[in-house]
């Protein structure tokens, strides 16, 4: 991907859009790209917990934005990966405490002052305030979607104001994929989700219970390559890097969903 500031985002909560945050920031960082992931998600803050890094939060995303502190002091280094950072949320304030023109100098702040390769910014679920605030400096999206009817509905209308929004770079992490179930016509397929959504994927990360155990001990998957999904992730990281990587076979069925895309057209 082009974009050095990705907003990382789904409409739907509870796709796993944290945790794809979590891994892909890992994965470029792994990688050697100096790269910031931002929490936006005012109130209701997790990235800190999946990339094991709360016990370290002195401040916060509204402090930088309020002017209580300076960026320096706001920045969590990772000491697994130095070249990763993290802006964690404030769990006190709510999302009116944002602002968009903050929310721009501050990513160029990142870019030009503490020169970040990449910024990633994790979206909250929905479509309101925290996703505008969010969204505002992006140059680049990665659309996380579970292959299920509501999420691909869902991703529908985030795709379409990521584009009224001109984050012309929009790409879609198809989470959870459970190749023995799209073969019984139990789930949507990849091709599915692609032809109802007409984006292109940058990846297809399988179900695989390693990652729930990766978030709860706060080590993101993507690091040690030791699960499938793990494995996925990194290889989208090296995909955004620019690396040509090819996509994992999986079991598939082809069109057994197709009629639905007329549910979703945008116009």
């Amino acid at each position: 991907m082009n974009g050095k500031v990705i907003v990382v985002t789904s409409g739907k909560g509870g796709v796993g859009k944290t945790t794809t945050s979590a891994n892909i920031s890992a994965g470029l960082a792994k990688l050697g790209e100096k790269v910031t992931v931002i929490d936006v998600d005012v109130g209701l803050r997790n990235l800190d917990v999946v990339m094991g890094l709360e016990g370290r939060v002195v401040f916060d995303l509204v402090d930088v934005l309020e002017g209580k502190c300076r960026i320096k002091q706001a920045l969590i280094r990772d000491k697994r990966v130095d070249s990763l950072f993290l802006l964690p949320a404030s769990q006190t304030r709510d999302k009116d405490s944002l602002s968009i023109d903050g929310m721009k100098e501050l990513v160029r702040q990142l870019l030009e002052e503490e020169g970040m390769d990449r910024v990633i910014i994790d979206s909250p679920a929905g479509i309101e305030t925290g996703f505008k605030v969010a969204a505002a400096p992006a140059t680049a999206a990665l659309v996380v979607v579970n292959p299920e009817v509501s999420s691909v509905r869902d991703a529908d209308r985030i795709i379409g104001l990521l584009e009224a929004n001109e984050v012309r770079e929009s790409r879609l992490v198809i989470n959870r994929m459970r190749p023995k179930m799209v073969a019984r016509g139990d789930m949507l397929s990849v091709d599915d989700v692609i032809e109802i959504l007409a984006v292109k994927p940058i990846g297809i990360i399988p179900e695989d219970e390693g990652i729930l155990i990766s978030t709860n001990i706060g080590e993101p998957a993507s690091l040690s390559g030791a699960t499938k999904a793990g494995i996925a992730f990194f290889d989208t990281a090296r995909r955004i890097h620019g690396e040509d990587v090819p996509f994992p076979k999986l079991e598939d069925k082809d069109g057994f969903f197709a009629s639905l895309g007329k549910l979703f057209r945008r116009g």
